[in-house]
């Protein structure tokens, strides 16, 4: 944070914090020359397991691996429809088409920008019949199967996780969360009446520790959480080439393994979780008041009753977007932008036959969405100078009640 400047997201502060914590853990990997598997590994995953209240959780190389072998563990593959949002990063859309799956959109709820559990009954009660020998689902366009779901727990908030595993169980799909975004969020269950860590409330969960996550490696890691024995040993096998032995390959597998230095940094890391996304919580809430100080308080996100989330990003909709950002850069002020062009209308995904206009909620939001600084050593005079430059700009721009609410988070 040199000259002043407010960065969108601090690394070298949070790091030199943990200096000696995590040269610590270079020096026990250089000792032992354990690189690859072993103690570290095994115990971050013992670590993490419990912290998201799960039996298992298998390390792997990515989030993008965690997501992919989820699903490939859970029976998904060639032939199948697997259905999740279109305001996400593109990883979740690829790890469903690389499992050969074809990845079908449901638009998103206009508060929260998670899937909305409405669209989806709707989905599958007009897009979708019964087969009436099978009792699968099947898509009335492309005569395929639908054999999950995909939720993305998105900028640190869970999904309304109820509606969708009641859609689950009534239609008998698979629930693979993407909670790459969400470490430690909660979402209260009405069905059980209690609070469940993302993570938990699935199948199985994939989760990423990309170094700007809420929990991050000092590169790429990845994890998949989960109570099924048999799906978390098969996700072993996955990573490590098919093999549960060395040298003898069940079936076909991939070079997906958690290396055991990012292990030891996540396991350092995961101490401290639980205090940064307090800071994140608190961190949000004054910007709440300072935007409700401001007159500005239709931009805070919306934030549900049924969800305790972690911020890992703070949301808000502005509709000159590029004006926006570049007052706020001229401020010294750092944004982002998550995500500017929905998957259905990515080149990537044109195969799909989608066009503008197929989900309007999202490609509104893609239009306006915008990221302020969110980090949990964000202090009290950095975030009064971001609402300030946000009230500078809506004020000789737009009046305020035009600004819409943001994301759910």
């Amino acid at each position: 944070m040199t000259n002043n400047k407010i960065p969108f997201l601090d690394l070298v502060t949070l790091h030199e914090e943990l200096k000696d914590e995590l040269s610590s853990v270079f020096r026990r990997a250089l000792e032992t020359a354990g690189f690859i598997g072993g103690p570290m590994v095994e115990e971050f995953e013992s670590k993490f397991a419990a912290y998201c209240t799960t039996q298992h959780c298998v390390g792997v190389g990515s989030g993008t691996d965690a997501l992919r072998f989820a699903l490939i563990a859970a029976g998904i593959g060639p032939g199948a429809i697997v259905l999740t949002v279109p305001n996400t990063f593109i990883a979740t859309a690829e790890a469903i088409s690389q499992t050969g799956a074809r990845p079908d959109f449901i638009d998103i709820d206009e508060r929260t920008y998670n899937m909305d559990p409405r669209r989806l009954a709707w989905y599958l009660a007009s897009e979708c019949v019964i087969d009436a020998n099978s009792g699968v689902v099947i898509n009335r366009k492309h005569l395929m199967p639908v054999r999950a779901i995909v939720p993305v727990h998105l900028y640190g908030q869970t999904a309304d996780m109820d509606p969708i595993l009641e859609l689950a169980e009534r239609y008998r799909l698979v629930v693979i969360e993407d909670a790459c975004q969400a470490h430690g969020a909660k979402s209260f269950s009405k069905r059980d009446n209690c609070w469940k860590k993302a993570g938990s409330m699935g199948r199985a969960a994939a989760f990423s520790f990309y170094p700007g996550k809420n929990l991050g490696a000092c590169g790429e890691a990845g994890a998949v959480t989960t109570n099924d024995a048999a799906l978390a040993q098969k996700v072993r096998m996955l990573r490590d080439h098919g093999q549960n032995r060395k040298y003898y390959h069940e079936f076909e597998g991939y070079n997906g393994r958690l290396d055991a230095i990012q292990a030891g940094i996540l396991t350092v890391k995961l101490r401290h979780l639980r205090r940064w996304n307090a800071r994140r919580r608190i961190a949000a809430a004054r910007y709440r008041q300072l935007l409700n100080q401001a007159g500005l308080g239709e931009l805070a996100p919306f934030a549900p009753m049924r969800a305790k989330a972690v911020y890992h990003l703070y949301v808000i909709r502005v509709p000159d977007r590029d004006g926006f950002m570049r007052h706020l850069a001229e401020a010294g002020i750092g944004t982002g932008i998550h995500y500017p062009v929905p998957l259905h209308l990515q080149k990537a995904y044109e195969w799909l036959g989608y066009k503008a206009g197929d989900f309007p909620v999202t490609e509104e939001a893609a239009r306006e969405i915008v990221s302020l600084p969110m980090f949990p050593q964000l202090t009290e005079e950095q975030q009064a100078r971001v609402v300030a430059g946000v009230r500078g700009f809506l004020s000789t721009t737009t009046e305020p009640s035009t600004a819409q609410a943001a994301a759910a988070w």
